[in-house]
């Protein structure tokens, strides 16, 4: 099954307050399986980034001032997504900013049902615990070295893997199946050979194979064992 995987930055939390989608990251996978193909933009928002978002992602009003608008790129996006199911974490927020840009743009929103939330399926999992996409990297061992700050397409595949160990883990990519859409990892396996067990081989020392053991031990001077003897 294709999903995808998203993430977006913004300049604030509330489209209908005036915020604006800045970037957009988006990874393919088959069978859980990242495939390699993704969709990334930048985008100008139309008005200035407030310190604290730049803070966040880092990027400035400048950055962005040569940027192409959402509606320049949105078909190239929506070709993209296809009808697959989108995975955001807290996707509700992403889903409510995605829509509001392509409401804009002139463009049909994305259906609700097509939401798969990761922060749903880490507190169902795990409740009690921290469900940040730091703490979910950390629990499952995921190296997040290189996030130094927020970034859309970076978060979109530290998510693809924290999705696929919050959907049973990385055994589940691993089908025999013949299709034509499977990635490499399933193209690669080979059928199973079943081979009947050897007989159980002698493990007893011959004579001969006694005497040179018997012949090499003499040779030997002031053995430890013979300290231990002696105590007897």
């Amino acid at each position: 099954m294709r999903e995808i995987v998203f993430d977006t930055e913004t300049t604030g939390l509330n489209p209908g307050a005036g915020d604006r989608m800045v970037e957009i990251g988006c990874v393919e996978m088959f069978n859980r399986v990242e495939t390699g193909r993704h969709f990334h933009a930048y985008f100008f928002p139309e008005r200035d980034m407030p310190f604290e978002a730049e803070m966040v992602h880092g990027l400035s009003t400048t950055f962005l001032s040569d940027k192409p608008l959402f509606a320049e790129r949105a078909g190239e996006l929506l070709d993209f997504l296809e009808d697959s199911p989108l995975v955001a974490h807290n996707a509700s927020f992403d889903f409510g900013f995605l829509n509001f840009e392509l409401e804009r743009s002139g463009r049909p929103s994305v259906s609700m049902h097509r939401m798969v939330d990761t922060l749903t399926l880490a507190r169902s999992r795990h409740p009690g615990a921290k469900h940040s996409l730091d703490a979910l990297c950390m629990r499952f061992g995921i190296d997040r070295s290189h996030r130094v700050k927020h970034g859309a397409l970076l978060d979109a595949q530290l998510l693809a893997q924290v999705y696929v160990e919050l959907t049973g883990g990385r055994q589940i990519g691993l089908g025999l199946v013949a299709d034509a859409g499977t990635v490499a990892i399933q193209q690669s396996a080979r059928p199973i050979t079943i081979r009947e067990p050897r007989p159980a081989r002698p493990h007893s020392a011959l004579a001969e194979e006694l005497e040179r053991h018997r012949a090499f031990i003499a040779k030997l001077v002031n053995p430890l064992w013979e300290r231990f003897v002696s105590v007897h």
